[in-house]
């Protein structure tokens, strides 16, 4: 994992003398929940309160840190920036981290990461010391492009390939001329020149310029080969090298192109024009010229264009580009519409609520690409492998040229050749790509199935995990109660009783009451106004209906009062998990009304297939009391439970879950749990499509509010993790085949090149996998 950075950030709060201010500490215990912030104090710098920010810069970005900052009422200063930056002309993994060794010794340069995969570049930086402008022409004069305003032209989208295709046929051309007798040696020669100005132009235009920054990567080692093929007056294989080197990697550059593009179609959702409503008539306007409150019609069939609320009209719509989910969601007036979705059959008048910036589709977009340059366990380790690995591979070349022609072992000639050939064999290229080229992809698919995974290290933590833990409420419940019993007394009937309950509770807001409302009404039972309605707090509610005094409880409110008969009765329902209600008219106990927080539907299959799918332990974290917490669990499958708890005491329990089975995820709503989303090793918020809170904490986001998608973020994860060990697996694999077979004298620099650039693109093949990846069963 890369170093932890220190970095001090002037918070903008206006009077703030210390750190003993509310909004200070509001502010610190907010980013200090944050995975990736290791520390936050504050100190004065002449009479100013200062934040002093530790963290991890793979883990939570700049920008994150600010919009965290905004949302609690500071304001970070603009001296520190963030930006992604897309990059074009790299034509292999080790061109990433030419950049980013290059840039890290920049002054100013806080954080950069940069993916060959995705063609991105994170970088945070300190404006007093080095501009945007700085960045770019930096990157630039090291042979690659920064793609800003404009687009890259067909030619050079395709130059790599162009110039590949005629390296091989001027190699074709010399080599078949010369053995057929057409063509003298210096034709053919100038023919294989030809070749590797063409094959070698990208390769040398990089690794040149990379060395003279003391980088030697594989474009470096290519070239080197080559030449060096040329010195023994090897040329026509020096030429194949490099004709196979830039093939192979033009090609493995269309591949990736499939993820990349995967990934690039979620900011073609949106429309680029909306019809808005103003003075009476349609006007077709730019969508990012839309204002809050402005009126929007959205026709059958188009693309919905901006976050807002149906004021008009009822449809419905295709929510699959956001949450994943297939079936189409019905609209009608004060439903929540997303920006990307596709209207149904209606027409609908939708109000903006949120600007084209802000809409979730943007925030979503944004996130990925974020998440396109946050490094993996594993790809970091072999980033750090290649360091040690490419300088003891130049120390051996050397060796094996020197040491066998001094002992008498090979020829001066034959040593060359031999050592040239071990550098090819064990250039890391299709290491380099062997993880990035999976997360890429993996990250791609989980955003097409409404899915937002923030990064490389969560999509391998989620394969890895062996134990899950649930809030209960609005993640394994519907988090709305329902009447699940309803027992008459004293020879009252169940129609009366819900009847005298229902006109008393109608005067109530609380959840419970709405659902005994909600349950009169479904059943169709008629039921008055009541009079005098009293709540009486943590019990129950007090009132008259139709003339008669009626009070309604749990057994708290009747302690002592409840006759044996009663209180048994009352008993058993609770024990069963069911919450209980009292009925009583006029001092006689009429009934007894049983409530429960239904399990949701997708829930017991989703946990089932999650056992399925290798994770043993199922956890409940909840507030409720043991036997309902009990009665949940055993009806959807959870292992574990732990009831009774506070929200901080859900934090200790993921903590010593932690200790217990190592690597934990955590499922919640993403708001009230955030402290324990945070701690866990990876965090999961569901249904996010609805709440910036939850995108921002969650290190997954489900968009749908649907636990079945959590099944398919977990096989998908492990089938990343289970390609990512192919990878490295056929890359090292080859490698030390290719370099045991050359140091034997068993192999020829042309077998070496063929397998070399042959398991580049095999590895590349191997990860796009993912993205017609499929849950089982």
């Amino acid at each position: 994992m890369e170093k932890t950075l220190q970095l001090e950030i002037p918070v903008i709060l206006p009077g703030v003398k210390d750190e003993s201010d509310q909004c200070v500490q509001r502010l610190i215990e907010r980013l200090q929940h944050h995975r990736g912030i290791h520390q936050v104090h504050v100190k004065k710098t002449n009479g100013e309160a200062q934040l002093c920010l530790h963290y991890d810069p793979n883990l939570i970005s700049l920008e994150k840190v600010r919009r965290l900052a905004r949302d609690t009422g500071a304001e970070i200063s603009n001296r520190f920036y963030h930006e992604t930056l897309q990059i074009s002309g790299m034509d292999c993994a080790d061109c990433a981290l030419s950049i980013e060794h290059t840039l890290k010794r920049q002054p100013g340069i806080l954080a950069v990461s940069v993916s060959y995969a995705a063609e991105k570049m994170r970088v945070e930086y300190d404006a007093n010391k080095i501009s945007h402008k700085d960045i770019v022409r930096f990157v630039n004069n090291l042979g690659y492009r920064v793609v800003e305003e404009t687009p890259a032209t067909w030619v050079q989208r395709n130059l790599e390939l162009m110039l590949s295709l005629a390296s091989g046929v001027f190699l074709a051309v010399g080599y078949f001329g010369e053995k057929a007798g057409l063509l003298s040696a210096t034709p053919a020669l100038v023919l294989y020149i030809l070749a590797y100005l063409t094959g070698g132009y990208d390769a040398t235009r990089h690794g040149l310029k990379a060395a003279l920054k003391l980088r030697f990567d594989i474009d470096f080692l290519m070239v080197i080969a080559a030449l060096g093929a040329a010195f023994l007056g090897e040329w026509e294989d020096g030429a194949l090298l490099l004709f196979l080197f830039s093939l192979g990697h033009a090609l493995e550059h269309y591949a990736m192109d499939r993820a990349r593009n995967a990934i690039k179609a979620l900011s073609q959702l949106t429309p680029r024009t909306a019809f808005v409503k103003r003075d009476g008539k349609l006007e077709e306007v730019p969508v990012e010229a839309l204002q809050k409150g402005d009126v929007v019609v959205v026709r059958p069939g188009e693309r919905i264009p901006i976050d807002g609320e149906v004021v008009a009209g009822h449809s419905a719509v295709d929510e699959s580009p956001i949450t994943g989910e297939s079936i189409p969601v019905e609209k009608e007036k004060d439903s929540p519409v997303f920006a990307g979705t596709i209207n149904g059959d209606g027409t609908l008048e939708v109000k903006v609520t949120r600007l084209a910036q802000d809409t979730t589709l943007a925030r979503v977009i944004q996130l990925v690409e974020e998440a396109q340059t946050q490094k993996s366990p594993t790809q970091v380790f072999t980033e750090r492998f290649e360091r040690v690995f490419v300088p003891v591979v130049l120390i051996g070349v050397v060796v094996l040229i020197f040491l066998p022609p001094l002992v008498g072992w090979l020829s001066w000639s034959a040593a060359f050749l031999r050592a040239i050939t071990v550098l090819v064999a064990a250039s890391p290229c299709a290491l380099a790509i062997a993880t990035p080229s999976a997360i890429l992809s993996g990250i791609a698919r989980a955003a097409r199935a409404g899915v937002l995974i923030k990064g490389g290290v969560h999509l391998e933590n989620l394969g890895a995990l062996r134990a899950i833990a649930f809030d209960k409420t609005g993640t394994i419940t519907a988090g709305k109660p329902e009447v699940v019993k309803l027992i008459p007394l004293n020879q009252e009937s169940e129609t009366e009783v819900l009847r005298l309950a229902a006109a008393l509770e109608s005067g109530s807001q609380h959840p419970l009451a709405e659902a005994v409302v909600a349950y009169a009404r479904q059943q169709q039972v008629e039921f008055p106004v009541p009079q005098d309605v009293q709540s009486i707090a943590g019990k129950g509610i007090t009132g008259r209906v139709a003339g008669k005094r009626v009070e309604i409880g749990n057994g708290r409110m009747f302690r002592g009062e409840l006759p044996p008969e009663v209180e048994k009765a009352e008993a058993k329902l609770r024990q069963e998990g069911v919450t209980t209600m009292l009925v009583r008219v006029e001092g006689r106990f009429i009934g007894i009304i049983g409530l429960a927080d239904q399990p949701r539907p997708d829930a017991a299959p989703a946990l089932a297939q999650l056992k399925r799918l290798g994770i043993e332990h199922l956890v409940m974290l909840t507030g409720d009391n043991p036997q309902v917490a009990q009665a949940i669990a055993k009806r959807v499958g959870i292992t574990e439970v732990h009831a009774s708890l506070l929200p901080e005491q859900k934090v200790d329990a993921v903590k010593q879950l932690l200790e217990k089975y190592g690597k934990v995820a955590m499922v919640g709503d993403g708001v009230n749990d955030a402290p324990a989303l945070a701690t866990a090793t990876v965090g999961i918020a569901m249904g996010a499509s609805g709440t910036d809170v939850a995108l921002e904490t969650a290190d997954i986001a489900l968009m749908a509010d649907d636990l079945s998608k959590l099944p398919f973020a977990v096989g998908l994860s492990r089938q990343g993790r289970r390609i990512i060990q192919q990878n490295l697996a056929v890359a090292l694999g080859v490698i030390g085949l290719l370099v045991t077979a050359t140091l034997a004298g068993a192999t020829t620099i042309g077998i070496a090149i063929l397998f070399h650039e042959g398991s580049t693109l095999v590895v590349v093949a191997n990860a796009l996998r993912l993205l017609r990846y499929r849950p089982k069963g």
